[in-house]
């Protein structure tokens, strides 16, 4: 791999060893295994394939997990009731409810019956609202994973310049949260620009560290960074492609051709940013069962 691309695959089998260890040392200290309970409403290809790739990754790790599948067609009443049986299941330490839902049903509110302390994915407004105030019960695990790639790469972020492109509560706002308070991994300058900033070229071509989390291919191109500087593909979509077996590729939002000839630092895509999103879903899974832990002693 060339020297100036972060392998993302590595940091996060890094993460992933030290948490099968603590999980080791839970399982035979306290007879305690993590558990995750996957919610995946209909058949959208994306999510089965996520929803696989985290069922193996805890399987590696020894977290136990189960999926609950439900038809797309499922009522919110349907679905309202299996979050609440699995909020008192004391199997399942973290509750994860895989998104994007079908459109006749509300994910917002479906989000808030989520029990804050086995909400993994750290989406509850309960969670959101101590992120805000710089005590974190769970980061949601994109922006963790950023941050994390940050760290172990050792790239500057006190007093950086920062643009985030995105302001998804999945990824922007609470990563822009994340990166702003006075810890190791942030104290840094953030800006959030969205699709009605008029200046995005100039906001990026100012910045240290340019995080794309838009959706959106060929979002940040060649002529939009500065020399020497980060930057972070959060992006990933499905592009056509006839050489491949499946039929498709997966790109990012940066065009990764033009920005990797002028930064100093990339993530991939794949083999960026989303191994590290999985990997720090097991660490919060594995947050919530010491979590419990302490509550019940």
């Amino acid at each position: 791999m060339n020297k100036n691309i972060i392998d993302g695959k590595k940091i996060a089998l890094k993460v992933s060893e030290d948490i099968k260890d603590k999980i080791r040392a839970m399982n035979r200290d306290y007879n305690t295994i993590p558990g995750l309970a996957v919610i995946l409403i209909g058949d959208n290809p994306a999510s089965l394939s996520y929803v696989r790739g985290k069922e193996k990754a805890c399987n590696n790790v020894g977290i136990f997990t189960q999926t609950f599948a439900m038809p797309a067609e499922s009522s919110f009443e349907s679905i309202s009731e299996l979050i609440l049986s699995l909020n008192i299941d004391e199997r399942f330490h973290g509750i994860l409810l895989q998104l994007p839902l079908p459109k006749h049903l509300d994910s917002e509110k479906l989000i808030e019956l989520i029990d804050p302390q086995k909400d993994v994915d750290g989406l509850t407004s309960e969670n959101a609202g101590l992120l805000l105030l710089g005590s974190p019960r769970f980061v949601p695990a994109t922006p963790l994973g950023v941050q994390r790639l940050l760290i172990e790469e050792n790239i500057k972020t006190d007093g950086a310049k920062i643009l985030i492109i995105g302001r998804s509560n999945l990824v922007g706002l609470p990563l822009s949260i994340l990166l702003l308070q006075k810890r190791e991994g942030a104290n840094a300058t953030v800006t959030v620009a969205h699709t009605s900033t008029k200046n995005i070229e100039e906001l990026s071509l100012d910045s240290d560290i340019v995080i794309v989390a838009s959706g959106l291919p060929n979002t940040l191109l060649g002529r939009m960074v500065k020399k020497g500087s980060v930057v972070i593909d959060v992006g990933v979509s499905r592009m056509p492609d006839h050489t491949k077996k499946t039929g498709y590729k997966l790109v990012g939002d940066v065009n990764f051709n033009e920005v990797s000839q002028i930064v100093s630092k990339i993530t991939p895509v794949p083999g960026g940013v989303g191994p590290m999103t999985i990997a720090m879903l097991l660490n919060n899974v594995y947050l919530a069962a010491t979590f419990s832990l302490k509550k019940a002693n």
